[in-house]
């Protein structure tokens, strides 16, 4: 009959052994978080360039070059940081 600490260590013993697998994000998951990101964020950049301008069709043209650009950025953010285990 074996004592509570040593079955504390046999159990302790076995879960250090069990490794647990963390499925990486496929690519069309981040994209799709990419542009769902970027239509909110792009929604609020025009809101507050035509607020500080008061030009709409600047406040676009403002929330067309975030748009892509930041896209671009968050992407491949995205995709770096799932190459990173730390934290996982």
């Amino acid at each position: 009959m074996s004592t509570v600490l040593e079955s504390i260590i046999t159990t302790e013993q076995q879960s250090a052994s069990v490794k647990v697998e963390v499925p990486k994000e496929n690519i069309k998951r981040t994209l799709l978080k990419t542009i769902s990101w970027r239509v909110v964020g792009t929604l609020a950049t025009v809101i507050i360039s035509y607020v500080i301008t008061g030009t709409l069709t600047l406040a676009f043209s403002i929330g067309a070059i975030e748009l892509i650009s930041k896209m671009a950025l968050y992407f491949f953010h995205e995709r770096a940081w799932n190459t990173i285990k730390w934290g996982k």
